[in-house]
């Protein structure tokens, strides 16, 4: 399976805050959920990978093309969808649409309309009074609207009602279906994720913490319920993340068979991708 992004060594640093040696691909034919609590590096990176903002250091090839030398023709086969939506506010979405569809060479009239009906938008309507949701429909109608090969997404979710949002979900499966396609999603709607995605990369504090499918990935960990008095502190060890109140413990860990041996009644569950999460930034250790 061939990468259709490849990302290495990718460094940038402003304020307090950084990006170090991020690196990972996305193979072509997935949905790439990109998790990481707020502040972790996910609007950085993607924003840095698109040249809206400057790196330090790394390399970053979409298609096998290197993004320095052919920015133009690897952005015609990309539809992007920003959280800020970098629109300008006092135009209609007609006008914007125009604006937006004279940058790419595969545009299709009959897609947008499609979707702007779907979306229920009105083209006669300005940006400025757009609500968040309404201005990520719109954001979507247009990345959707011109045969991407890649779409390339931040917090698309944020803002819509439950209905758009399994209508988007429903929309990503058949934009893959045609196959040679890609989505890399950013969200910290992780229910999202856990329908559709197949690839996982978590990022926090700047840094890669893992890129993994994510059903092997949901397979490695488990959660774990059992009387508290059982607990001794090598087997608090075994845990990434453990709470614990009078009444219990609930831990999350990779070591569950280990943990079989030593408890004698305990409750194992299959863990949520923020579960997950929560545990590999530590949220909380007690």
């Amino acid at each position: 399976m061939n990468n259709i992004l490849k990302v290495d060594g990718l460094s940038k640093s402003y304020g307090d805050f950084s990006l170090t040696d991020v690196t990972f691909s996305l193979p072509e034919e997935c949905i790439t959920g990109f998790i990481g609590i707020n502040g972790a590096g996910k609007t950085t990176t993607l924003r840095t990978l698109l040249g809206l903002t400057s790196r330090s250091s790394g390399n970053i090839q979409f298609f096998g093309l290197d993004m320095d030398r052919n920015e133009k023709q690897i952005k015609d086969r990309i539809g992007v969808v920003l959280d800020d939506g970098c629109f300008y506010d006092e135009l209609t979405l007609a006008e914007m649409k125009r604006i937006i569809a004279s940058a790419y060479t595969s545009w299709s009239e009959q897609d947008f309309k499609r979707y702007m009906d779907m979306f229920s938008l009105d083209p006669k309507q300005k940006i400025n009074m757009l609500s968040k949701g309404m201005k990520m429909k719109y954001a979507l109608a247009l990345a959707l609207s011109h045969n991407a090969e890649l779409l390339i997404m931040d917090e698309p979710t944020s803002g819509l009602d439950p209905l758009i949002r399994s209508q988007l979900l429903k929309i990503l499966t058949d934009y893959m279906a045609n196959g040679g396609k890609g989505v890399f999603f950013s969200t910290h709607i992780t229910s999202d994720l856990d329908k559709i995605a197949d690839m996982l990369i978590m990022i926090d504090k700047g840094h890669i913490i893992f890129q993994e499918e994510k059903d092997a990935l949901i397979d490695t960990y488990r959660i774990v319920k059992g009387d508290i008095g059982q607990l001794t502190d090598d087997m608090r060890k075994c845990f990434l993340n453990i709470s614990e109140t009078a009444f219990g413990f609930t831990g999350i860990t990779k070591q569950a068979t280990e943990i079989q041996r030593y408890f004698s009644d305990i409750i194992i569950e299959r863990p949520t991708i923020e579960d997950i999460m929560l545990a590999n930034i530590g949220g909380n250790k007690k």
